[in-house]
C-alpha cells in the first residue's frame, strides 16, 4: 500500500509537470519576435519634430503624432527601456541596438513640462520612462529632478477633505476617475528619494477612498466618481469612457487591478491585495467565452462592441504583478500566483491572436480609445497597449514562466496571420482526463 501512495505521488508530480510545460507553451512567441525591435527602431530612429505617437490610423496602422504635453507621452520611451531591459533577459536575441540611449534621448522631450504642463493627474504615467532610468542609474540627476517634480505636482491636485487627488480640470466639480490609481506609484519613489512620508500618505489615502467610493462589492468598478469638494461627500458616480454610469469599463477595471496590486507592493496592506484579487476576479469571471477583452463588459453586443487590446495587456500586466504578491506572501500563496499568472498568459494568447499586426507601424491592433469619440476611435493600436505588452514579455521571462526562445523560433513569427490556440485548451483538459484516470487506476490496484 505504501508503495501504491509513492507511485501515486510520484505520478501526480509528473503530470503536475506536464501541465505547467502544456500552459508554457501557451506564450505567444510574438511576444519576443524580432518585428518588435524592428518596429520601434524604426519609429525611435525617425523623431517626428518632437511629437510621440499615440495612437494609429483604423486603416493602415499609421501611427498619429502629438506634442510632448499630453497623457501618453511616457509610454514610447519606456518601450524603448522595456527592450533595454529585454536585451539583459535575452543576449541572444539581442541585434546590439542601443535601447538604453534611445529610452533617454525620447525622455528628453518631457523635461520642459516637468513642472508646467496639461498632464492633470497624468504625470505619474509621464515619469514612468525616469522610473525606469533610477533602475538603470539610481543617481542620475535628471530623473531624480524629474520623478521628484511629477511627484510634487500630483501631490498638489490631493485635497484633505475629499482624502484624493483630482483628476482632469477644473477644480469643480471635483472629479476622480479610476485610471488615476496608476499615478500613485510616482508618489511613493519621490517619498522613497526623499524621505517625504506625505506622498505616501496621499497615495494611502487616495486608494482607501476609491476603494470606498469606486469598487463595487462585486469587485467591478465606476470610472469617475463626483465629490463635494467643501464636505467631501460623493455627488455622482457616472462614466466617460464606459458604456454606462453603471456599466464597467474593462481599461478602468484593469487600471485598478493594476494600482491596487502596486499599493500592496508599496505597503504590504492587505485591503489592497484583496482589492486587486476582487477586481481580477471580476474581470476573469466576466470574459466573454471568446477570450477577447471587450470595451466594456457590460455594452450589449448588437451592434458588435468592439474589443480594447490595451485593456487586456495592461489587465494581463497587471495579473503578473498581482501573481508575484500572492508569491510573495508567508507562506506564498502559489495557487493564487498561479492562477494569476494563467490568466495572463491566456489574455495575452487571445490578443496575440486577435491583433498582432506585422503590417502595421504599431505591434498590435483592436485598441479602443475613445468608443464615444466622433469619429469612433477604436480598432486602432495604442501605444500604451504595446508598452504593456512588451513590459508583460518582459515579466514573464524574470517569473521563470518562460525562456528565451531561439532566434530560429522567432523569426518567422508574424508573417502570416496566427492560428487559434483553442487547440491548446482542449490538449490541456485530455491531459486532465489522462491524469485522473492513471490516478484512480494506481489508488485501486489496477497499475
Amino acid at each position: 500500500m505504501a508503495s501504491c501512495r509513492t507511485r501515486t505521488i510520484a505520478l501526480i508530480s509528473y503530470c503536475q509537470l506536464l501541465l505547467i510545460l502544456v500552459i508554457a507553451a501557451d506564450v505567444p512567441v510574438e511576444l519576443y519576435s524580432p518585428i518588435i525591435g524592428q518596429k520601434l527602431l524604426k519609429i525611435a530612429s525617425n523623431e517626428t519634430a518632437g511629437q510621440y505617437p499615440e495612437y494609429t490610423d483604423r486603416e493602415n496602422g499609421a501611427w498619429q503624432y502629438f506634442d510632448p504635453n499630453v497623457w501618453t507621452v511616457g509610454f514610447f520611451p519606456s518601450t524603448l527601456y522595456a527592450l533595454n531591459n529585454r536585451s539583459k533577459l535575452c543576449p541572444s536575441l539581442s541585434d546590439g541596438t542601443d535601447w538604453l540611449s534611445l529610452g533617454r534621448q525620447w525622455s528628453t522631450g518631457e523635461i520642459p513640462y516637468e513642472t508646467t504642463n496639461e498632464l492633470v493627474h497624468d504625470v505619474g504615467f509621464a515619469s514612468f520612462p525616469f522610473q525606469d532610468e533610477l533602475l538603470v542609474n539610481s543617481a542620475n540627476q535628471t530623473a531624480l529632478t524629474a520623478v521628484n517634480d511629477f511627484a510634487t505636482d500630483l501631490a498638489n491636485r490631493y485635497n484633505p477633505i475629499v482624502g484624493c487627488t483630482r483628476s482632469w480640470d477644473p477644480a469643480e466639480p471635483f472629479e476622480v476617475i479610476i485610471d488615476n490609481m496608476m499615478n500613485l506609484e510616482v508618489l511613493f519613489v519621490s517619498a522613497g528619494l526623499t524621505g517625504n512620508d506625505t506622498l505616501r500618505q496621499i497615495a494611502i489615502s487616495h486608494a482607501d477612498h476609491t476603494i470606498a467610493n469606486h469598487v463595487r462589492p462585486d469587485g467591478s468598478s465606476f470610472h469617475v466618481v463626483e465629490y463635494d469638494s467643501s464636505t467631501g461627500s460623493v455627488v455622482r458616480r457616472w462614466t466617460a469612457q464606459g458604456y454606462a454610469d453603471n456599466s464597467t469599463w474593462s481599461r478602468g477595471q484593469a487600471w485598478g487591478i493594476y494600482g491596487f496590486a502596486i499599493m500592496f507592493a508599496n505597503t504590504g496592506t492587505q485591503r489592497y491585495l484583496d482589492t486587486s484579487r476582487s477586481m481580477a476576479t471580476y474581470f476573469k469571471n466576466n470574459l466573454p467565452s471568446d477570450g477577447i477583452v471587450p470595451w466594456d463588459f457590460d455594452a450589449p453586443l448588437t451592434p458588435p462592441r468592439p474589443a480594447d487590446t490595451s485593456a487586456a495587456t495592461i489587465a494581463a500586466t497587471a495579473l503578473l504583478l498581482l501573481s508575484r504578491m500572492e508569491q510573495s506572501l508567508s507562506p506564498p500563496n502559489t495557487t493564487g500566483s498561479q492562477i494569476w499568472s494563467d490568466f495572463a498568459i491566456q489574455l495575452l494568447d487571445k490578443v496575440t491572436t486577435l491583433a498582432w499586426k506585422p503590417s502595421w507601424q504599431s505591434l498590435l491592433s483592436n485598441g479602443t480609445v475613445d468608443n464615444h469619440n466622433q469619429p469612433l476611435n477604436n480598432l486602432t493600436g495604442i501605444v500604451y497597449g504595446d508598452y504593456y505588452y512588451v513590459k508583460a514579455g518582459n515579466d514573464l521571462l524574470s517569473m521563470g514562466l518562460t525562456q528565451c526562445p531561439s532566434k530560429s523560433s522567432t523569426t518567422g513569427s508574424g508573417s502570416s496571420p496566427r492560428p487559434s490556440s483553442s487547440g491548446a485548451a482542449t490538449d490541456v483538459s485530455r491531459l486532465l482526463f489522462l491524469v485522473m484516470g492513471v490516478v484512480l487506476a494506481v489508488t485501486s490496484g489496477n497499475l
